[in-house]
């Protein structure tokens, strides 16, 4: 037969001596449902920045960077979404490759990205001359 014994504060933890016997038929014991973990933006809008699926981004080197760039495209109201972030995204990147071991991935040499960032630059260039 066990035995259960209260201990620590205020007997919040429970020892239980179990037997050989007890160990000997299937368990009784039925346990809750786990509770559903937030994803990355929580039930009242904001975002979860200890999601695993940032894979450590906001806590890293340039977690600061990154929390400002991802906040600024979540929060932003421009049209197209994010476009008024784009100096927090450069500085995010500017950080990256600092730590090109850390990110995998030299973003110094990324043809293609810097590509992308000059069509982006001349694209917000033409859309400003256009609205004068």
């Amino acid at each position: 037969m066990s035995e259960c014994v209260k201990r620590g504060p205020k007997d919040k933890d429970t020892i239980i001596f179990a037997t050989k016997e007890d160990h000997s038929v299937p368990s009784k014991i039925s346990l809750s449902e786990p509770e559903q973990q937030p994803g990355l933006i929580m039930p009242d809008g904001k975002i979860n920045w200890n999601c695993p699926c940032l894979g450590g981004m906001a806590t890293g080197p340039c977690g600061v960077e990154f929390r400002d760039a991802f906040s600024c495209f979540h929060y932003s109201d421009s049209d197209p979404k994010g476009s008024d972030c784009y100096n927090k995204f450069k500085d995010m990147q500017t950080c990256m490759q600092r730590y090109p071991t850390l990110y995998n991935k030299d973003l110094a040499d990324d043809d293609d990205l810097s590509e992308a960032i000059e069509k982006s630059e001349k694209a917000t260039a033409e859309a400003k001359a256009k609205e004068k």
